[in-house]
This record gives C-alpha cells, sequence and structure tokens, in this order.
C-alpha cells in the first residue's frame, strides 16, 4: 500500500522553502512517500494537499506568533512567520477532523497544541526556572538528557520504554496542553516533552528531533514506523 506523508517545510526571507533531508529520510526507511507541502494561504489549495495525504508531519523550524494564544510578544521570542503559522493550524485541524494520523516534531509539537487550544511559552529561559540546557551545543544525534514517559501511553508502547535519552534544540515549549491532548512525557526540569491525543487514533508530538537519531537509536526509528503504520491503517 502507499502511504503518502505530507510534510511541512521552513521558510526563509519570506521566500525560500526548505526542508532537512532527516525528516523526509525518516519516512522513507519507514516506508512512506514524503509530500513537500508549500505555503499559501488559499484553503481550496490547502485543503486540497491535505486530501491527498494519509498524515501530516509537522516539522522544527521558527517561533510561533503568541497573539495566536492569547498573548504578547516579550523579548525572547524569535523570527515569526504568521503564514506558515496559520496555513499548519489549517492543516492539523483537517487532519483531526479526518481523525488522520499527525507526528509534530519540536516547534511542530507546540503548533499541534496551538491548534487545538493549548498554549506554550515564548522563551523558555524567561519563563521557567530552573532548567536543563534544551538548546544543546552538540552533535544532532546526541541524546543530551534523559526524559520520563507516562507508563501506557502511546509514545510508550511506541518506544516500549518509560524513560529515553533524547536530543535538544528549542526554547519554546508546550506549557498547557490543549483540551484534547494530554502531556506523555517530561525532563528532569518538569519541561513537556511529548503530548497526544486523548481520543484520535494517533496524534502525537515530541518535542526532541528523533528524525536525527534514526540511524543511532532504535526507539527513534520506532515513532516513524509506528507512525507511517498508523497512516497506513495498521496497528503499530
Amino acid at each position: 500500500m502507499t502511504v503518502t506523508i505530507g510534510l511541512t517545510m521552513s521558510v526563509e526571507q519570506e521566500k525560500k522553502l526548505f526542508l532537512m533531508r532527516d525528516y523526509s529520510d525518516a519516512i522513507i526507511q519507514a516506508g512512506g512517500i514524503p509530500l513537500l507541502l508549500p505555503y499559501t494561504e488559499d484553503t481550496r489549495v490547502i485543503e486540497g494537499m491535505a486530501a491527498k495525504c494519509d498524515g501530516l508531519m509537522l516539522t522544527g523550524g521558527g517561533d510561533i506568533d503568541p497573539t495566536l494564544f492569547g498573548e504578547e510578544p516579550i523579548p525572547g521570542l524569535g523570527e515569526i512567520v504568521p503564514e506558515r503559522d496559520q496555513m499548519e493550524i489549517e492543516l492539523v485541524r483537517y487532519f483531526i477532523a479526518r481523525k488522520k494520523p499527525i507526528l509534530g516534531i519540536c516547534r511542530g509539537c507546540q503548533i499541534l497544541n496551538i491548534a487545538l487550544e493549548g498554549d506554550m511559552f515564548q522563551d523558555l529561559t524567561s519563563q521557567k526556572s530552573p532548567l536543563l540546557q534544551h538548546a544543546q551545543r552538540a552533535p544532532r544525534s546526541h541524546a543530551s538528557h534523559t526524559i520520563q514517559i507516562k507508563e501506557g501511553s502511546l509514545l510508550s508502547q511506541i518506544v516500549n520504554h518509560t524513560a529515553a535519552k533524547v536530543n535538544s534544540y528549542h526554547h519554546q515549549a508546550v506549557r498547557e496542553p490543549a483540551p484534547s491532548l494530554v502531556a506523555s512525557a517530561w525532563s528532569s526540569d518538569g519541561v513537556i516533552e511529548a503530548i497526544e491525543g486523548k481520543s484520535h487514533p494517533f496524534v502525537l508530538g515530541v518535542q526532541w528531533h528523533p528524525e536525527c537519531m534514526t540511524s543511532t537509536q532504535t526507539e527513534a526509528a520506532k515513532i516513524f514506523q509506528a507512525f507511517v503504520d498508523a497512516c497506513s491503517g495498521q496497528q503499530s
């Protein structure tokens, strides 16, 4: 069976769309076919692209507009791309309504939560303490800190563990999960490291970058395999 996964991309200088190859490689390795989704404000086009995809992967990237969760920007907020925020929110709601699988990575975890009416930290370093180093100074494949995973959660079933070591490249994070989501993993400083759907068959957001670790960590590869399997209608 052909399984097509829609992947969101990053925007540079308002004109250049790009995607780190690790994301598409992880989908290909798991047996899926990645389809890169360009940004548009045209709902007809957004829904047309989404209709061709069996699942949605929300990738990492820049910061998220705090006005989307009722806050004013603080000094630690980085560059935002409103067009990206708006399209990804539309995509999340489209896939949720049709019970199609969603996997959010880093920024993708955060925009998933915002789309479903949760909120987030604009800048961990100025809004929460004490903190671990969440923007590691190490190779992207290096697992820099541990997380605890809720027993019985979707994530624990996928990786078959209640603890793991992950990499970390973020300064924003989920603060309160949306009503339809629940936190399922935390770092030792209390930062939420994973969220998942309460009733949806497969909605998972992870704060780290498993796509950078698929060649070095079995658990990372399992996340993408479970996602692609869910998109094909298989149980992971």
